[in-house]
């Protein structure tokens, strides 16, 4: 069938733009949990709060993150809880082993079990991100993130997955998963969108239930038993509904919609049990969530009878108006019962906190109702009484770690996920004895197919040797043509003098995580235009093209489609990604084990425009509509003549300035690093070292998660960093305007040498100015705003008609130094901090 008939039956409320309805005028129904009252555990935490001073309660509602917090902090302040970040290992080692997570996570817990000088027990709560798999573990089962999962439409198989996802974690001794993420994503620009279920409310609220269930266990079944975990449903409320896709931005609905389509993952996971609600960074109604009361006090715990406990976002509370990282007063009386407070913010949250009880601008009542929640899921997880990380059963048991089981489950979620857009002339299944001709970047790359929160944060950076027990693509294409004797040709560019039969071309979307994953606009190919001409020159060749798309989300690619004979959206399918080729190929002997059963759980746009094309919309024209999905034998019709304009699409007009990197490069910039060793090294996540040493590129905080770049040049010669687009500007209007170049620097080690800042036309075209006297003369670890007018570097030959680079450092003497916002401006240029020479 190309579309579900399930889609009949499901009933939402409106979702265009809609009368933005008074607070407290909307009914909200219980949620009430399936987990029995204990008055036993009442009364324990009873006498527990009777025993702690406020010091020692203050400190369970702080989590600390494992880069800035150690075992002797634990013990000293009693705090509640810790976390590793994406991309924070023990020890800093990123290919740290299961035993030293659990070496890590014994001496935490010790620490917080230590009773000398009078102090009480309370074991301290780990919490990280596995949110597709164990996923900043080297060696975990990465499972297809949740976009794919929706397109399987099994919640049986969601709840496999925690189950597996917890078992992995138990056996690194962690306690509390931060997922599952409940969003109702209803705009594809934004860069969570693949850790929607589904844009369809009645599926995230199925999906919510049996996640928690997976990873908590069933509730008077096994929960909480050795291999089961504390989950988080997230990010509480209105996440997936900001305007225009924005991450961490405004949500201007009505509180009806909030309720009917946002809130529906909670009307899940309440229920099943979930014990931890993470709030949400965004705004609803232009009040951050993180200092609204209404939302997290009394329709949350109140109305819907939440009685686990709330734990804010990374650094979150600082985005509530008068707060700041370490201080938020508002946060907590509006419900925030745990403050997530990475860095060394957490020892100011502390003492102000502290501070602030003392002074009564929170009140005693607040601290000893957060503490009870957060006591109330420690002993309902049985915490008190588990012993050493290290001496649990799931830690004992060998194996369990990227077990084979687990990623059998894996490859199953693969092929259940697939979706099948096109299939013309029946292109497949492919014969395994034909000879087969592989292109694209993401045909042998795990790192890519497996997407954002891998390893590291935004999940780049990362190579197939990352991935013990692990396959890509290719693998799978490989295994398949072996079986069957075809043959293999592996071009990624796709050139080749092989004769071949097909071409397989496997591309799509870089990884990507929160804040760095949003989008202007939702055409593929006015990102990645090299991978069209791809799909077309073979297509010009007469070769038949199968296009397999990763993608974390739907997005306007009908030129892609048009160059292509078959299309297959493969999402983002984690570490076993070989099971995609068991569905573009026939069996050895000639049957097909496998068909597509994927269905979209998302729109996909018809035009670029449709950004925010949602079921229940009026009209509902998408191209492919929720439930769509083409099995082998199932007619395509869609032929080769999609409309390929882009109507969204706006010539830039450069006199209004350009952005260069905010949080991450923007378009059309890509960031590069370099020195004698090669001078256009690419910038991926994480840390980057030059190939010579020179130069070491690393992510830091601003005023989100790495939202800037540190710069440390270890004077091992010259070495190099810089922004450059593909095709020169011509920012003639723009210097006509007054115009700056701008952005926030960092002097964290002054320079030992010459420091260049430096603009090029197209190199050996370059202007340049010294930045080394101003460099040492400005305050260490402090942001400062910088500017020099366009002008200036005109003045020394820079042809303002022809400039790629807006923005190159560049020294061979060791120095320190972080930047963020980097723009061009116009206006400022008489304003400019560093004047014309």
């Amino acid at each position: 069938m190309n579309s579900a008939s399930w889609l009949a039956g499901i009933a939402l409320a409106a979702a265009g733009p809609a009368a933005v309805a008074l607070a407290g005028q909307v009914e909200w129904p219980p949620a009430n949990t399936e987990i029995a009252a204990d008055p036993a555990i009442e009364r324990r935490i009873d006498e527990l709060l009777g025993q702690l001073s406020l010091e020692r309660k203050i400190g369970q509602m702080v989590q600390a993150e494992i880069r800035n917090v150690s075992p002797a902090d634990v013990r000293k302040f009693g705090l509640g809880s810790i976390l590793n970040g994406g991309g924070s290992f023990p020890g800093g080692k990123r290919d740290a082993t299961r035993e030293d997570w659990l070496e890590l996570a014994d001496a935490f817990y010790a620490a917080s079990m230590d009773t000398s000088g009078g102090r009480v027990p309370i074991p301290v709560i780990w919490g990280t991100d596995a949110v597709h798999g164990h996923n900043n573990v080297i060696g975990a089962t990465l499972f297809p993130h949740n976009i794919a999962l929706g397109a399987a439409h099994d919640p049986e198989l969601v709840e496999r997955i925690g189950r597996a996802t917890a078992a992995e974690v138990a056996a690194t001794g962690l306690d509390w998963i931060f997922a599952p993420t409940v969003a109702v994503a209803r705009d594809l620009r934004w860069g969570r969108t693949y850790e929607s279920y589904s844009e369809d409310p009645a599926l995230v609220r199925r999906y919510a239930r049996h996640m928690v269930w997976g990873l908590q266990g069933r509730p008077g079944a096994d929960l909480f038993g050795p291999w089961h975990r504390i989950a988080t449903a997230k990010h509480f409320i209105g996440d997936g509904a900001t305007d225009g896709g924005v991450d961490q931005g405004n949500a201007s609905i009505s509180e009806t919609e909030l309720r009917d389509i946002h809130a529906q993952g909670y009307y899940g996971a309440l229920p099943a049990g979930v014990q931890t609600v993470m709030a949400s960074f965004n705004s609803w109604q232009g009040q951050k969530v993180h200092g609204n009361r209404y939302l997290l006090t009394e329709i949350l715990k109140e109305r819907m009878g939440f009685d686990g406990f709330v734990v804010s976002d990374w650094n979150a509370i600082g985005q509530v108006p008068g707060c700041s990282n370490q201080s938020c007063p508002q946060a907590i009386n509006a419900g925030i019962d745990m403050i997530m407070a990475p860095e060394n913010n957490w020892r100011g949250v502390i003492r102000n906190t502290l501070e602030q009880v003392r002074a009564g601008e929170i009140p005693q009542s607040r601290i000893d109702d957060a503490v009870r929640r957060i006591l109330r899921v420690k002993l309902r997880a049985g915490l008190f009484e588990a012993g050493p990380p290290s001496a649990r059963e799931a830690a004992r048991a060998p194996g369990v770690l990227g077990s084979a089981e687990h990623r059998q489950l894996a490859a199953e979620a693969v092929r259940k996920s697939l979706v099948l857009l096109k299939n013309k002339g029946g292109l497949l299944p492919l014969d395994p004895g034909s000879r087969i001709l592989v292109a694209g970047d993401g045909a042998d790359n795990i790192g890519k197919q497996s997407g954002g929160w891998t390893i590291s944060w935004q999940g780049s950076g990362n190579s197939n040797a990352d991935f013990p027990g692990g396959s890509s693509i290719l693998d799978g294409i490989r295994r398949k043509l072996s079986s069957g004797g075809g043959s293999l040709t592996v071009a990624p560019d796709g050139r080749s003098k092989e004769a071949v039969d097909a071409a397989i071309v496997v591309f799509g979307e870089d990884p990507y995580a929160e804040g760095q994953g949003d989008l202007e606009s939702i055409s593929y190919s006015a990102r990645k235009p090299e991978d069209l001409a791809l799909l077309r020159r073979l297509q010009a060749s007469g070769i038949p093209v199968v296009a397999v798309f990763l993608t974390g989300r739907p997005l306007w690619v009908n030129p892609e489609l048009n160059a292509a004979d078959a299309f297959v959206v493969a999402w983002l399918p984690g570490s076993q990604g070989g099971a995609v080729a068991d569905l573009l190929f026939r069996d050895a002997d000639g049957g097909m084990r496998y068909d597509f059963s994927g269905r979209l759980s998302f729109s996909w746009p018809a035009d670029p425009s449709q950004a925010a094309v949602n079921i229940g919309d009026e009209p509902y024209t998408p191209l492919f509509p929720v439930g769509y999905g083409l099995g082998l034998d199932d007619q395509d019709s869609l032929g080769d003549d999609l409309p390929e304009t882009d109507t969204t699409a706006k010539k830039r007009d450069l006199a209004q300035g350009l952005a260069v990197f905010d949080a991450r490069p923007l378009p059309p910039f890509k960031a590069f690093l370099g020195d004698s060793g090669g001078w256009q090294l690419p910038l991926g996540a994480g840390s980057v070292r030059s190939n010579a040493g020179a130069l070491e590129v690393s992510p830091v905080d601003l005023e989100v998660q790495e939202d800037a770049l540190r710069l440390h040049w270890t004077g091992k010669g010259d070495g190099q960093f810089y922004f450059q687009a593909p095709q020169p500007l011509d920012l003639r209007p723009l210097a006509k305007r007054d115009g700056a170049l701008q952005f926030l620097l960092r002097v964290e080690r002054p320079p030992a040498g010459k420091v260049t800042l430096r603009l090029d036309c197209g190199y050996p075209c370059a202007s340049s100015a010294d930045l080394s006297r101003l460099l040492k003369a400005l305050p260490g670890n402090s942001w400062v705003r910088l500017s020099i007018a366009l002008r200036c570097f005109a003045r020394q030959g820079l042809k303002l008609e022809h400039v790629d680079t807006p923005f190159l450092l560049l020294s061979g003497s060791p120095l320190t130094l972080s930047v963020a916002r980097i723009e061009l401006l116009p206006d400022i240029g008489e304003r400019a901090t560093i004047p014309c020479r």
